[in-house]
């Protein structure tokens, strides 16, 4: 297992929240045009590679049930997450008042992006998904800024969630090879899920920051270049390559 996709994961995410303390100035549309090639992103390659991965392997005929379970599982998430791992920053209470909520929707869901990793031979989706939790941080830090957190609480808790998709990816990678409790045979079912909670996140994304469904010219660029990038990747890494799990 390469150790530097962990060490990418962990400090996107971690440094990325970390900016909280250096911007004065409103970065929400940077933020938002991060979040749009990401997205993208994270949408072609489950399409080019994940989707088709998942049904090359066993009990492929019932994949499809899987996609949905992940799909609704991400709803539910969202119930509690409040939208943080889309970038959305909602004003908070003006006490202390921790999130619970938030913090381990999202520390679930960033463990859960993790997973797929055990199975991207040719680094596809790492860095959108490393590039995904760059707002998603961001957002956490600034609603733990709101409920008044000293700076030494909010870096601790940012490492908290840095460390969930590295865990993910150790112990996908451990599930994969069968290093851990011999549940390999389940690894292709828990990619379903993954893959569920991947189209809904990319797509809310991709649709729910647009106004009046109108694409502006940057996100439109942003979008394209992340479709780009994904079909670059698996054009260059062998059509239909299908990986061994």
């Amino acid at each position: 297992m390469e150790s530097w996709k962990l060490l990418v994961l962990f400090l996107c995410a971690f440094l990325g929240g970390l900016t909280i303390f250096l911007v004065r100035s409103d970065k929400s549309k940077l933020l938002k045009l991060i979040l749009s090639f990401s997205g993208a992103y994270l949408f072609a390659i489950t399409v080019l590679h994940l989707i088709p991965d998942a049904y090359s392997g066993p009990d492929h005929q019932q994949i499809g049930i899987y996609i949905l379970i992940g799909f609704l599982l991400q709803v539910l998430l969202e119930q509690f997450s409040e939208g943080v791992e889309h970038g959305h920053i909602h004003s908070h209470h003006h006490e202390q008042v921790f999130p619970y909520g938030i913090m381990i929707s999202l520390c679930l869901h960033a463990f859960l992006e993790g997973m797929p990793l055990a199975a991207d031979q040719h680094n596809a989706l790492i860095f959108g998904i490393a590039l995904h939790h760059i707002p998603a941080a961001f957002a956490l830090a600034s609603i733990l800024m709101q409920n008044k957190f000293k700076p030494g609480g909010i870096v601790f808790y940012l490492a908290v969630f840095a460390v969930m998709a590295p865990l993910g990816f150790w112990v996908s990678n451990g599930i994969s090879t069968g290093r851990i409790g011999g549940i390999e045979i389940y690894f292709n079912k828990m990619m379903g899920i993954v893959i569920g909670i991947f189209l809904h996140i990319s797509t809310t994304i991709l649709f729910e920051s647009s106004v009046d469904h109108k694409v502006t010219r940057r996100k439109m660029i942003a979008v394209l270049l992340g479709i780009a990038v994904a079909l670059i990747g698996y054009y260059t890494t062998g059509q239909g390559h299908s990986h061994a799990h």
